[in-house]
């Protein structure tokens, strides 16, 4: 009996690690690292708070994308990428033949991402053993924009850059309800000169001085949300898949800087969206 178990648990992180080799391969051939998140470096770009203590919890293994400090040593399915750590995997494996309960495992959430502080080999396991949920401690970190389990590198660039711009207008506490989403590297940077550039020009047509806040919601409200009006009734996003409507918003304000070099008299931004869409259409 102990033999056959033994010769179970051996092939079952043999199995692993062939798949963890499938793995990494295809995300080589692909472009696409299949890395899991780290924890540090989201922080350092998310600038999260917390984390605040939620009690144990059933978590879907599926949402657990992130490690604390072991994210080299498991891929983001959390297949085991080294050889090193077979007998700890084994011997969870092997208390998993033998119905034997072990304690949950202590998670950090951020956004809907889970990343594990301790348990890796646990959530490793249960997850090759076919398991959706698993029992954690949960500890939920605090943080201005939601980031999900397919998250790439790239997108938490962006996500870094848009944690700036809302700390910097306060758009999320003026206009609750805006949603920006961009898939443009720098693409928040611009927009924060966009709402410089709408504040100055404010100042001026009402000959006073105008607040960041003023500028910000008005901004919003008169230029960004006409914009996305027209992109919207129009179906245009469309012909443009995997973009957003921000990142089309940046298009259009291009197209209108760009037609405004060439001495054409300058427009309202719905109507710059309008020839936009016009003449993508």
């Amino acid at each position: 009996m102990f033999d056959n178990l033994a010769s179970r648990v051996k092939a079952d992180f043999a199995r692993a690690r062939f798949k963890a080799f499938l793995n990494r391969a295809r995300g080589a051939l692909a472009g696409q690292p299949k890395t899991l998140l780290s924890y540090d470096e989201v922080k350092e770009k998310l600038r999260i708070g917390g984390p605040i203590y939620r009690g144990v919890k059933t978590v879907p293994i599926e949402k657990i994308a992130g490690s604390l400090n072991r994210y080299h040593q498991f891929d983001r399915a959390f297949l085991p990428l080294e050889d090193q750590i077979a007998n700890r995997w084994q011997n969870v494996d092997r208390a998993f033949y033998q119905d034997i309960s072990l304690p949950p495992v202590v998670l950090y959430k951020v956004g809907d991402v889970y990343f594990v502080v301790d348990g890796h080999h646990r959530v490793s396991v249960a997850r090759e053993q076919g398991q959706e949920f698993i029992d954690a401690d949960v500890r939920e970190c605090q943080t201005r924009v939601n980031i999900t389990p397919d998250l790439k590198p790239e997108d938490l660039e962006i996500l870094g850059e848009k944690v700036d711009f809302l700390e910097r207008t306060g758009l999320d506490r003026i206009r609750p309800k805006a949603a920006i989403k961009l898939t443009i590297p720098d693409g928040f940077d611009r927009m924060l000169e966009h709402v410089a550039v709408h504040r100055y020009f404010m100042g001026l047509d009402l000959q006073r001085d105008i607040s960041e806040q003023e500028a910000v919601a008005h901004w919003y409200d008169r230029v960004y949300l006409p914009i996305v009006g027209v992109i919207r009734r129009s179906g245009v996003l469309r012909e443009f898949p995997g973009k957003t409507e921000g990142d089309l918003y940046l298009w259009i304000l291009d197209r209108q800087r760009y037609l405004s070099a060439q001495g054409r008299n300058l427009m309202s931004p719905a109507r710059a969206a309008r020839e936009f869409v016009d003449k993508v259409k």
